[in-house]
């Protein structure tokens, strides 16, 4: 930038005042939003979503529960998605982004690890409600309030709600016979082992109200599959903690892959055992 200043004290020839040359000030860069926004009310409930090429799902999904009443923040862990998962997260929070978090991860880390993180980033910025839940739509963001009604003092007052398929009878969708004997025979094997009194014991639809999790040590957590939602339910009943089943349909996935394996059934058939007998062993 040049600018004439008689006040410098330097003039040119024939008493014209100096021109100086000044650097143009520097833009100021827009600061980086946080990867979750603080909750201004410590009421407020958070929904943790992790993701893994959920490019087809992630946008609808985060919509709806954007408009669900009670006023929701959303916070997506992404584990470096290579379809553009977290592109479609980042364009979604630039509208609203006082209810949109993004934590963006290098390569797949596991469903329990994310969750883990997502926890760790809810409790630090003060929300009172934390939320667990698909990108899949298998769960309906629709039945969010009622998970987290039912940890309210005013509602059922549990200290964990769990979104049930087997409370009450079986309500799954689209699963063939095969998958349905599956998962309803892994929970009546749970059960027998650890003595857990829930239906649902592989469950990923929940509403954790904080207290449960500022009770758990993470680092003591080593589940990384869906054995991760067997022993935190574990854990939690284990601490003295109020468990609720609410009845929900359980809808499978219409767009995208599903995340089951065989390895990650071996880890939960084998955690359970471990669970039990670190219980009996006082080293939970």
């Amino acid at each position: 930038m040049l600018s004439a200043d008689p006040s410098a004290g330097g003039r040119a020839p024939g008493g014209r005042p100096a021109v100086i040359f000044a650097p143009a000030p520097r833009a100021v860069p827009d600061a980086d939003p946080p990867v979750l926004p603080p909750s201004p009310d410590p009421e407020r409930p958070v929904v943790i979503i992790p993701t893994y090429n959920e490019a087809q799902n992630v946008e609808a999904v985060l919509r709806r529960v954007l408009a669900l009443p009670g006023d929701f923040a959303v916070l997506v862990v992404d584990d470096g998605s290579p379809d553009g998962t977290a592109g479609l997260v980042r364009a979604l929070r630039d509208e609203v982004p006082d209810r949109i978090g993004l934590l963006e991860r290098t390569g797949k880390q596991g469903l329990g690890t994310a969750y883990l993180a997502g926890f760790r980033l809810a409790l630090a910025a003060g929300y009172g409600y934390i939320c667990e839940m698909d990108a899949d739509f298998s769960h309906s963001p629709d039945d969010l309030p009622r998970l987290v009604d039912a940890c309210r003092p005013d509602g059922g007052g549990a200290d964990l709600a769990i979104g049930s398929r087997y409370v009450g009878g079986v309500r799954v969708m689209n699963w063939p016979l095969s998958r349905l004997i599956l998962s309803y025979g892994a929970g009546m094997y749970t059960r027998a082992i650890t003595r857990l009194p829930v239906q649902d014991v592989t469950a990923g639809f929940k509403c954790f109200h904080r207290r449960v999790l500022e009770a758990l040590d993470f680092e003591r957590i080593r589940s990384n599959g869906y054995s991760f939602q067997i022993e935190t339910t574990y854990r939690a009943w284990r601490r003295g903690f109020r468990i609720a089943e609410v009845p929900i349909v359980f809808t499978e996935r219409t767009e995208g892959q599903s995340k089951m394996s065989k390895a990650i059934m071996r880890e939960a058939a084998r955690k359970v055992w471990e669970l039990r007998l670190r219980d009996l062993a006082r080293r939970l």
